[in-house]
């Protein structure tokens, strides 16, 4: 085959996966505008921008953190020694463990696990300490995910920790501990139930159906307003497990449940992965106006340019193992990301306006992974120094650096370097029209000023002026550093320069 056959071949793959799924073809690339309006009687409840107070903290996180916790936290990814990696999607999906590797009636002893369910080392105050001194400023909790299992007493259901030993309510315990820590508190819910006889994944035909599902669907909003009367401190909700076609057949449904938890709990801020329009249209409806108050999209991945947002919030939520959520015993075998990785994509994330969750998977005792405790460390260590570039900042509209990334704050611009010039010079591409230069310079890590000069190297048809950061000849750090610009006007303009003739 040759290399145009080749082109044409992952051509077609590719718009083949995007056929299949189109939503998640909206975070392989620029999202496609709509070529023509369409009447959308359900589509957003809230403005594309919300500018009330609690959105706006939304916008300054910088740093949250995500818990996948549950009964499948007590299997590790595995049972009596055999892992579940290549029968299970992911650690907190093993009760679906399938293939020749799966335990006999796995199901049913994953379904009644929850009656050895009894974490003697949990304790929220430790968890948000922990994500506290990490620099978390947000922490989203699993409440329930798709096996149905709700870590709080419902009344709607008897698969809840109030049938385990444990019995007390977690989900009250670290909205608790976590907002006394001052950070704020989501709630995960899972729509899907695996084990829920009312749930069902195609769309309800028959009256027989419809019946059934709509007990589902009532059980839902009974849970979640439950939820909103049993933890009024939370901030909002994070939903999974909306993708079936049963759930995208109530759009009626879903969209009357959006409003009426914003009427009972305003200002609760809500991802685009809840619901769908009645064109079938999720995360955005047909129009390309997004459903929810931010884009819930990025996971495991991020945007490769600013620009693919479209002035969307957002935010990014990452596993340290490959698509490792809930807790894995064994982490040999596969590569899990660094601390460097993680401070890569943590100023990635802001530098585009976004923030990034990082995830943790506590065992079934209510320990976390001893990596992880290593990890918080690390990460906390190095926001301590450099708080200031990552919270309460904003994009920079600055040609994007190859040393590292960029953030802004009024006139206080922020390069987190991850790549340090071999020369010793950081330079920076600046607008020659720009209204603001850079003025000073100088480093976080020590307050050390830096010399600054400009360098306008007069590249033809250069749109850009420079301006170089000498570093110290004895700076040598191990980690990510930033350089804290000072924007001042400039002293005059770039000088304009013939261009070449050809």
């Amino acid at each position: 085959m040759n290399m145009k056959n080749i082109l044409k071949f992952v051509l077609v793959i590719v718009a083949s996966i995007a056929a299949v799924n189109p939503a998640d073809a909206q975070w392989t690339g620029p999202k496609s505008k709509p070529t023509k309006e369409v009447e959308v009687k359900y589509g957003p409840l809230t403005p594309p921008h919300r500018t009330d107070a609690d959105m706006e903290a939304f916008r300054s996180y910088g740093l949250g953190q995500f818990i996948h916790w549950g009964i499948y936290s007590i299997a590790g990814n595995e049972w009596n020694g055999i892992s579940a990696r290549g029968g299970a999607a992911a650690s907190e999906w093993i009760r679906s463990w399938s293939g020749p590797t799966a335990p006999k009636d796995w199901t049913k002893t994953y379904d009644n696990l929850y009656k050895q369910f009894n974490p003697k080392n949990f304790d929220a105050k430790r968890w948000a300490k922990q994500a506290k001194d990490m620099g978390a400023k947000y922490v989203i909790f699993t409440t329930k995910h798709h096996d149905g299992f709700a870590l709080w007493p419902t009344k709607y259901s008897d698969y809840s920790v109030s049938a385990s030993p444990y019995k007390k309510d977690i989900v009250k315990q670290i909205v608790d501990a976590y907002t006394a820590e001052g950070i704020d508190v989501y709630l995960y819910f899972s729509i899907l139930e695996w084990n829920n006889p009312n749930y069902m994944g195609k769309a309800p035909k028959t009256e027989e159906e419809k019946e059934k599902f709509g007990k589902f669907l009532a059980y839902t909003r009974n849970q979640l307003l439950e939820q909103l009367d049993n933890y009024p401190k939370i901030k909002g909700f994070w939903f999974d497990g909306t993708w079936d076609a049963s759930w995208k057949s109530a759009y009626e449904f879903t969209y009357n449940l959006e409003k009426e938890l914003r009427e009972k709990h305003p200002g609760l801020i809500i991802g685009s992965r809840f619901r769908n329009d009645e064109h079938g249209s999720r995360h955005f409806d047909s129009n390309g106006n997004i459903l929810g108050d931010y884009e819930q999209g990025w996971e495991r991945k991020l945007p490769a340019e600013f620009e693919w947002l479209n002035g969307n919030d957002w935010d990014a939520v990452m596993t340290i193992p490959p698509n490792g959520w809930g807790y894995m015993k064994d982490w040999s075998g596969i590569y899990t990301k660094t601390t460097d990785d993680l401070l890569d994509m943590l100023m990635r994330s802001v530098s585009m306006n976004g923030n990034f969750v990082l995830n943790f998977g506590p065992d079934g005792n209510g320990n976390m992974h001893p990596e992880e405790d290593k990890i918080a460390k690390e990460i906390g260590e190095w926001i301590k120094i450099n708080a200031e570039a990552v919270y309460g900042v904003r994009h920079a509209a600055l040609t994007p650096s190859k040393l590292g990334y960029f953030t802004q704050k009024d006139n206080n611009l922020y390069l987190t370097v991850f790549n340090q010039p071999v020369n010793g010079i950081v330079r920076i591409a600046v607008p020659k029209n720009a209204k603001q230069v850079p003025g000073t310079a100088a480093l976080l890590v020590n307050s050390k000023n830096l010399a600054l000069k400009q360098a306008d190297i007069g590249l033809d048809l250069d749109k850009n002026t420079y301006y170089d950061v000498i570093l110290p000849k004895d700076f040598q750090p191990n980690k990510a550093f930033v350089i804290k610009i000072k924007l001042v006007a400039p002293k005059a303009k770039a000088a304009k320069l013939m261009d070449a003739k050809m």
